[in-house]
């Protein structure tokens, strides 16, 4: 089976999380964390940093690696790295997703997240409490 190994950002702004929601693809539709692939040559937060500034012209400082998904689609398996990320200063502009949320852990299940995220919303909900 194919591995698809990308990296995702967590970022946490006064108790609430950014999600997105993916405008392409199989998965078109669906919530989840921004990120992307690991280029040849650069370290995960690197990744992190550069997926978000190209994705969403947002700015992340990316701090230590929360969690490590590891999920089976169908036609492959996940591995994501998810790190904790503050944002800078400024907002963002959605080049590649429909739409962009900051949620709480009171609606953080309000968005149909992708079935990886699912296990991964649990951890976070109990981190925010």
């Amino acid at each position: 089976m194919k591995i698809v190994n990308v990296v995702c950002a967590l970022i946490i702004h006064d108790d609430k999380l950014f999600a997105t929601q993916r405008g392409y693809g199989d998965f078109a539709g669906g919530w989840e964390f921004p990120g992307g692939k690991v280029e040849p040559g650069e370290s995960e937060r690197e990744a992190v940093a550069r997926e978000l500034k190209e994705e969403l012209e947002m700015d992340v400082t990316v701090g230590e690696l929360f969690d490590v998904v590891e999920y089976d689609y169908p036609e492959f398996h996940l591995s994501m790295k998810c790190y904790l990320c503050t944002a800078g200063q400024g907002g963002y502009v959605l080049k590649e997703h429909q739409d962009a949320r900051w949620l709480s852990r009171a609606t953080i299940d309000e968005v149909e997240w992708l079935p990886a995220d699912l296990g991964l919303i649990k951890k976070v909900k109990e981190w925010l409490l």
